[in-house]
């Protein structure tokens, strides 16, 4: 076998191929066999028919088809391989000439891995917001485990702000109940925003036995999406009390002794929090340094799958998920769909040259995923994921994905090696300190997660 390569683009490249016949003679033999096996030709026993009869009966024809067919494959990666091309997707093949007991020529176009030159990127500058904790922010944090431990208690009065109240919904679209329409027994808090547009109004002022009547847009179940006249009855009003804010109640609400105490440690929480994000924000920015720094064109046909990928996983997933439909969730994000087509091509080049740049660098820094940086990358992806670490497991196993994580941990230590060499300033001017190995890998995996999107099924689709 010889074959060539030409250079069409950064991107893409075809492939001539030219395979002796003598190369085919195991393919065609497969094709014989495979022929034997689905045919039947009276005067011979199944399987034993001989090649000159299928020539007759069935044509040559379609012998060559079959074993061209089954070779292509092998012949495509042994060209790929001596040329030492990282290919991306599926190859365009082309059947140049295939001449019976002579030759099989073919031509293959396919998108690669473009050649990546990684810059100094040790003059890296980045700001971020400052780590301040202030009074204020204590308060809220307090006031928010306070209102976990609120209780409530029925009052005989119309229904106020702040209320809970005990409430039976019925909905109407054109004057049909509908069957997913009725709920009783439903406990509402009055401002919270959690159910239907205007029953704040509609409910405030109404005493226990009374009710009435709105239209609102129905954000699920069966008419999501349409207007609907709905009737809300209040059978119970009460009012939320809150605890005091003193030494029994940081006993009640945490393992602190005094309200001091659980103040001091919210404090702590919170300081911990913003440092997490602080150090995220800068993987972050640095990421988007780096990038700025780096020539790395994208396959057309790349994109242009990673820009489907995102918008069916957000169409038929998320979205999905909360009764929407892609104009429902434009007109609610006001963006037209020119914007959200051109914010979503954004993304994906973002996401793809983010995992080019990085997967260059673990090259160029030779770095390695051992076993424990594994599980432990898997530990977080299970939580995130609302799973077991033995059901994520299981799951990425028996999903072939496995070297996915792996290029998710080796990526976020490469920019974790950008991320030290880089100044990082907060907005006080104040160098920050990013030295903690273990805090600076997770964030790291974390914003080129965030980056790449929805890379795992791009790759996973494009890799070849």
């Amino acid at each position: 076998m010889k074959s060539a390569v030409e250079t069409l683009n950064p991107t893409r490249v075809r492939l001539t191929v030219e395979v002796p016949f003598e190369e085919l003679k195991d393919s065609l033999d497969a094709a014989y066999k495979k022929i034997n096996q689905q045919v039947t030709v009276k005067g011979f026993r199944k399987g034993k028919i001989p090649a000159r009869v299928i020539d007759q009966r069935f044509g040559r024809g379609a012998v060559l088809e079959e074993a061209v067919n089954d070779a292509l494959p092998k012949f495509y990666t042994d060209a790929v391989n001596e040329a030492e091309l990282s290919v991306l997707g599926q190859p365009e093949v082309d059947i140049t000439e295939l001449k019976d007991g002579e030759t099989l020529n073919f031509t293959a176009e396919v998108d690669i891995r473009p050649s990546i030159e990684i810059p100094d990127f040790s003059g890296i500058e980045v700001e971020v917001d400052a780590v301040e904790v202030t009074d204020e922010d204590v308060d809220k944090a307090v006031e928010e485990l306070r209102e976990r431990f609120a209780s409530t208690a029925p009052v005989e009065r119309a229904a106020e702000d702040g209320d809970v109240v005990t409430i039976d919904l019925q909905a109407k679209v054109e004057g049909e109940v509908l069957e997913d329409g009725v709920a009783d027994g439903v406990s509402y808090t009055i401002g919270s925003g959690e159910l239907l547009d205007g029953i704040d109004d509609a409910v405030k002022g109404v005493e226990a036995g009374g009710e009435a009547t709105f239209t609102s847009e129905l954000k699920g179940g069966s008419a999501a999406g349409k207007e609907a006249e709905v009737t809300v009855k209040v059978t119970q009003v009460a009012k939320r009390e809150l605890p005091e804010l003193d030494d029994e109640f940081a006993q009640l609400a945490s393992e602190f002794d005094t309200i001091e105490e659980l103040r001091a440690d919210s404090r702590k929480r919170l300081e911990n929090m913003k440092q997490y994000d602080q150090a995220t924000q800068a993987q972050e920015r640095v990421l988007e340094k780096l990038l700025e720094l780096v020539e790395v064109p994208v396959p057309e046909k790349l994109l242009e799958d990673e820009i489907n990928t995102r918008k069916h996983n957000l169409e038929h997933h998320q979205l999905g998920q909360m009764g929407l439909d892609l104009a429902k969730y434009l007109e609610i994000q006001g963006k037209t769909e020119e914007e959200f087509d051109a914010e979503t091509k954004e993304a994906a080049v973002k996401g793809i040259k983010t995992q080019f740049v990085l997967d260059e660098l673990v090259k160029h820094e030779k770095l390695n995923v051992n076993q424990e940086e594994l599980t432990e990358h898997l530990m977080r992806r299970a939580a995130s994921s609302g799973m077991s670490p033995d059901q994520f497991a299981q799951a990425v196993v028996e999903g072939g994905q496995v070297p996915l994580l792996v290029g998710e941990v080796a990526r976020g230590k490469a920019l974790a090696v950008v991320v030290e060499k880089a100044t990082v300033k907060d907005t006080n001017g104040e160098i920050v300190d990013l030295d903690d190995e273990d805090d600076e890998t997770e964030s790291a995996e974390t914003a080129s997660a965030e980056a790449e999107a929805t890379e795992a099924p791009a790759e996973e689709k494009t890799e070849g």
